[in-house]
């Protein structure tokens, strides 16, 4: 049995103040949860049309191997660069939930395809109907 098989986050970003700051607390309040500082991401090297690339504050992705789950985005307002990743087990689910999210009220924030995280990383991003920046991410290859 998977003792992960229900989990439905893939990873989650809110926005802070000031990264830096946020960087310092999360380290230290995380370190008991073996939660690590894993990838930092300065705004020269900004996804384009990212949440990064608005703000234009640091990232910092925290977790405990090597995937960070965890994100800060800095200068954001708080709730300005909330975004929560569901995991999706397949390609075609990806389609189907930008399908139906878009049908409900959402709208386009990145249509379905293979993003540059790594070469199996295949997502769509909409807002929901506060703005709020969801995504349906799955990460196998097909």
């Amino acid at each position: 049995m998977n003792p992960f098989e229900d989990t439905v986050i893939d990873h989650l970003n809110i926005g802070v103040s000031d990264a830096e700051r946020s960087k310092v607390f999360y380290e230290a309040a995380l370190a008991p949860l073996e939660l690590k500082l894993l990838h930092s991401i300065a705004p020269k090297d900004a996804e384009p049309g990212g949440e990064q690339q608005k703000t234009g504050g640091s990232i910092h992705g925290f977790g405990r191997k090597y995937k960070p789950l965890f994100w800060i985005v800095g200068n954001a307002k708080v709730g300005e660069a909330t975004h929560f990743a569901f995991i999706a087990q397949t390609r075609t689910q990806v389609d189907e939930f930008y399908k139906a999210a878009l049908a409900a009220g959402g709208t386009d924030n990145g249509p379905p395809g293979v993003r540059r995280y790594h070469e199996s990383y295949y997502s769509a991003f909409v807002r929901d109907p506060d703005g709020i920046n969801i995504e349906a991410v799955c990460n196998t290859a097909p």
